[in-house]
């Protein structure tokens, strides 16, 4: 057998990878799980956005290679979106590189930024990815804790009483996944400072800005901000296009000139159709977000019953499409409440401690599940 490379052994396959297959394979015994646990959209884009693609597909050349950097009416869709949404002004020809998702995102500025032995601040809970691209480059994860004390946001004092001389980048996540805190502009400014003094890249990470959120905001939005900070930011969530994959990064022109000398070695540009769909999403009307956070708004009051029943508390000011519970006094485990749950009322949940040592004691809800099964699963218990 041919050894597999060296950095593998830094990562660990995902654990939605393995635990999904668990589950699976419950649900090939007849078991009726009630699946909680991953984020994936389960309601359709707009009647706009799929027509959009089934006209594409019989244009002329739409079956042809892309331009790595997308369609310029994609990029001045974004920027259009970026300018209405947010305030914010981008430059479509040199800030906005449409992505093959956000995910791929994270891993071409991981590599277009990093060298080995580089430190990386790692938010502790939050996104895994952020954590096993780091170590794939041969980069080092450097946890900073976020609590519940503190709403979820980095204590910069401490932060910045380290040796931070060999950090180069940042992750954030605002609204923060997994557990839907916000950051008011006033944090962002001290973010944005913060990476400025230090001589760090800050990327947020802002899929959820528009779901279950009345006040959306862009770190791009701060003044400076352009000088130290990327965005990236998703269709899957907001359009219910997870499948699609389609995404995008903004920041300053150097920064996203370099982001595609790596993007353009490792794909042959998105499929116009889905690009033509994207545009479609993106000029969406105040309808749409208001038809979605109904839905959302609904699911959510039921997995509040839900959590209720499981003696779980939560914060009912939260966002996204997410609800982070803490568990019930003297359960020490999250893994072992939520496979208890699994095993006695086939109900999926996911355990907090995926997504760092912080999200011990804590169990995360997907509001991705009809409020029938929600029900259902509020019966059960």
């Amino acid at each position: 057998m041919i050894k597999t490379a060296e950095r593998l052994k830094s990562v660990q396959e995902y654990y939605f990878s393995k635990k999904l297959r668990e589950v699976r394979g419950l649900m090939a015994q007849g078991k009726p799980i009630i699946n909680m646990g991953i984020g994936s959209p389960d309601l359709a884009p707009s009647t706009e956005v799929i027509r959009s693609v089934q006209n594409a597909i019989l244009e002329e050349g739409a079956h042809q290679y892309q331009s790595y950097q997308g369609l310029p009416e994609l990029r001045i869709a974004i920027a259009t979106f970026y300018q209405d949404r947010f305030g914010v002004n981008a430059d479509p020809s040199h800030e906005i590189l449409p992505l093959m998702g956000s995910k791929e995102g994270i891993m071409h500025i991981s590599m277009a930024f990093l060298n080995k032995g580089d430190q990386v601040l790692v938010p502790d809970p939050g996104y895994p990815t952020y954590t096993s691209v780091t170590k794939l480059v041969e980069a080092e994860p450097v946890y900073y804790n976020l609590t519940e004390g503190n709403g979820w946001f980095p204590n910069l004092d401490i932060l910045e009483s380290q040796d931070l001389s060999k950090v180069k980048l940042m992750w954030v996540s605002y609204p923060h996944m997994p557990t839907g805190a916000t950051a008011s502009r006033e944090q962002f400014s001290k973010l944005v400072a913060f990476a400025k003094r230090n001589d760090i890249l800050l990327v947020n990470d802002n899929p959820y800005s528009f779901v279950l959120n009345p006040k959306p905001i862009s770190i791009l939005g701060i003044d400076g901000a352009k000088d130290v900070c990327l965005e990236l930011n998703s269709l899957s969530k907001t359009f219910n296009m997870a499948g699609w994959r389609v995404g995008f990064v903004l920041g300053n022109a150097a920064y996203i000139e370099a982001i595609l000398k790596v993007k353009s070695n490792m794909d042959s540009g998105m499929f116009y159709g889905i690009q033509k769909g994207a545009i479609a999403a993106l000029e969406s009307t105040d309808e749409w977000y208001s038809n979605l956070n109904e839905v959302y708004k609904e699911r959510r009051d039921l997995i509040f019953k839900l959590a209720k029943k499981l003696g779980c508390s939560y914060d009912e000011h939260a966002v996204g499409m997410f609800v982070w519970a803490k568990l019930p006094m003297g359960i020490d485990s999250s893994e072992e409440f939520i496979d208890n749950i699994l095993h006695d009322k086939d109900i999926f949940i996911t355990p907090g401690t995926i997504f760092g040592n912080n999200g011990e004691g804590y169990i995360r809800f997907s509001l991705c599940v009809t409020k029938n099964k929600i029900q259902e699963a509020i019966d059960r218990l």
